[in-house]
Parts: C-alpha cells; sequence; structure tokens
C-alpha cells in the first residue's frame, strides 16, 4: 500500500531534542566498542601471563595489567593494528563504498545536463545552510533504485552519492531535503564514528578467533584452574560476542539516521520534504521489488553501503537481502522515522 503525506498528522517534533538524544546513545554505543576491544586485548594479555605464570591467580595478573607493572603488550599490539588498519581504510574509503557500482563524479566543470547541474547546485545550497567549510565530492551512481549514501573520515574529505534513480523521480524540495539528511550525517561527523565501530568489531572478532582456537589447544593439553576459567571466558565470549557487535552496530545505525532526519529537518525548516521522500523511496521499492532486487543482488560488494544508505532496500521487501526482524534491521522502519518527524497515521 502506498503511502501519502495527506494520511498523516503532523506536529510539531522537537529535533533538537532528538539530536540531543542520539549524540548521547551514539557516544555510548562507541563507548562500549572501545571497552569490548580493550577488554578483548586485556583477556589476551592474561594468557600470555598466565602461560608463563601458572599458579598466578587471575586477579593479581589484571592488576598488573592494568597498572602497568606487567606491560600489557597484547592490548597496544591491537591498538597498533586498529590505528594502521583506521588509516588504512580512511585513505581508501571512496574506493571502497563505491566498489562496484557504475559512477561518475559531477564538477560544476564536468556537470552535463541541467539535471547534474541542479543538483550539484542543491548540494551547494545545503553545504552553506549546514555551515560546512569544504564542499563534499559529489557522485553519481548510474542505477534505478532510489538510494543515497555520504561517507568519508572528516568534513574536508566527504562524498556524498545519489542514484540516478533519486534524482530522477523526486521534486527539488524532496532531493533538497535527502541531500540536507546526507550533509547532517557528514556535520555531525558519524561517517567516522560508524567506521570507527565496524573497524572495532571486526577486528575484535579476528582476535577472538585465534584466542578461541589456541585456548581450545591449551585445554586440551591439560591446563591450571587459572587457564580454565579464561578458556570458558573466551568460549563464552566467542559466541556472544558477534551478535553483541552486531546489535550495537545496527543500533549505532539507526540512531545516527534519526539524527540525520532531524538535521534534514532544522536545515529545511519543514519536517514535510524529508518525509514526503521518505514515502517515495518506500513505497517505489515496495513496487519495483523484483527489478530492484536483481539490481542490489547483482552489484558487487552492496554490503559495504547498507548501513549507509538513506532507505535500507529489505524495508520494502527486497528479497535475498532481508534480516531476520525489525532487530537485526540497520534502519528505523518508515513508521518510526516519520513518527520522529512529528507524523502520526491518522486513525
Amino acid at each position: 500500500m502506498s503511502n501519502d503525506f495527506n494520511d498523516y498528522v503532523s506536529s510539531s517534533a522537537d529535533w533538537r531534542k532528538t539530536l540531543r538524544q542520539n549524540q548521547t546513545r551514539t557516544y555510548i554505543v562507541i563507548f562500549i566498542f572501545i571497552l569490548i576491544y580493550t577488554s578483548v586485548g586485556m583477556i589476551v594479555d592474561l594468557f600470555l601471563v598466565t602461560s608463563q605464570y601458572p599458579d598466578a591467580p587471575i586477579p593479581a595478573v589484571l592488576e598488573a595489567l592494568a597498572t602497568f607493572k606487567i606491560f600489557p603488550i597484547a592490548t597496544v599490539v591491537m591498538l597498533v593494528i586498529a590505528g594502521l588498519s583506521l588509516l588504512v581504510t580512511y585513505s581508501m574509503y571512496d574506493t571502497i563504498m563505491l566498489l562496484g557500482t557504475e559512477y561518475h563524479e559531477i564538477t560544476p566543470e564536468t556537470a552535463q545536463t541541467m539535471q547534474e547541474k541542479q543538483l550539484y547546485n542543491v548540494i551547494e545550497e545545503m553545504k552553506i545552510a549546514a555551515g560546512l567549510r569544504y564542499m563534499p565530492r559529489v557522485y553519481i551512481i548510474e542505477a534505478n533504485y532510489m538510494n543515497a549514501f555520504a561517507s568519508g573520515y572528516s568534513e574536508k574529505s566527504a562524498m556524498v552519492a545519489i542514484t540516478r534513480g533519486l534524482i530522477d523521480k523526486l521534486t527539488r524540495d524532496e532531493l533538497q531535503a535527502v541531500m540536507a539528511h546526507e550533509l547532517s550525517h557528514i556535520r555531525h561527523l558519524d561517517i567516522k564514528l560508524t567506521l570507527t565501530a565496524s573497524l572495532l568489531a571486526n577486528m575484535t572478532i579476528i582476535v577472538l578467533d585465534i584466542l578461541y582456537f589456541s585456548a581450545l589447544s591449551s585445554n586440551n593439553r591439560g591446563s591450571n584452574k587459572s587457564r580454565g576459567a579464561l578458556t570458558a571466558i573466551v568460549l563464552l565470549l566467542r559466541y556472544t560476542l558477534p551478535i553483541i557487535n552486531i546489535l550495537l552496530l545496527l543500533y549505532l545505525s539507526r540512531r545516527r539516521e534519526l539524527m540525520a532526519d532531524a538535521g534534514s529537518v532544522e536545515l529545511m525548516r519543514s519536517n514535510k520534504p524529508i518525509a514526503s521522500a521518505l514515502m517515495k523511496i518506500h513505497d517505489d521499492h515496495a513496487q519495483h521489488q523484483a527489478q530492484y532486487s536483481d539490481e542490489y543482488a547483482n552489484t558487487p560488494h552492496e554490503h559495504l553501503r547498507r548501513e549507509s544508505y538513506l532507505f535500507d532496500p529489505t524495508q520494502a521487501g527486497i528479497s535475498g537481502l532481508a534480516s531476520m526482524s525489525e532487530l537485526f534491521s540497520s534502519h528505523p522502519s518508515l513508521a518510526a522515522r516519520l513518527e520522529a518527524l512529528g507524523l502520526k497515521k491518522r486513525k
């Protein structure tokens, strides 16, 4: 069933409150990721120390590591590797995010049509309205489905990518609202936070896998009580931490989308343009499920862009990408986003 703006009752949503709440929640999630990452490093150090001093009690070893009486070499090495990985990721973020797509960059000199010139002008207007110092690089992806995303590690390095389908099917006000949404991601710097959280989550799983097989090997050879307790902790984390990481990443993604929606309302001074755009994008995906399912499925590396997209195609029932439940959705539902914008369905 298609959505119509007239089917909703608009109220005065407090977008400033939404921004404050979501920024706080975002920082909490990032803090949890750093805590998890550091904890895994400390567990590795515990394994290394207890292998050298089998009779040492875990609390005493942990205290020694925390106070640097014993240098936590594994934790430091993990932090160094994470730093180097982030540098590589940041230096190649645009190539990574556009992998598999047919795209071209738009500048005032290379814009070939009035439509492309209008797109660039709209983004330039929103850049000024958002108070950004640098103009993000603008890419058009040649795809029929309606979507967009922003990426980068700083305001100066930022980029926005928009599909041809989105440009063709939105009005100028709706396009402007979508660009305001994407530039809000840049202004809030959540593009960098998401990139960092994803890397930390992946690295903890890699380290845990190595530690998991090491723990099984040492357990088979027989070990003391402290090593047995550490092995039990590693086994527990091996199966629970991946789920926790996924839920935290998806929660972070949903928070950033609500923040960007609120940012769009702030810049546009109205909730109607972004709400109308979201309804139109949702309905378009629902009406072209089979076609878009093939397009998404046949575009390599779509999983890299899913959390960054304006709209998660699984919410429109695109087969092959669907999540198990709303719990595992990278974006809030359309109803949740509209409610946050101050729109409720008429009874």
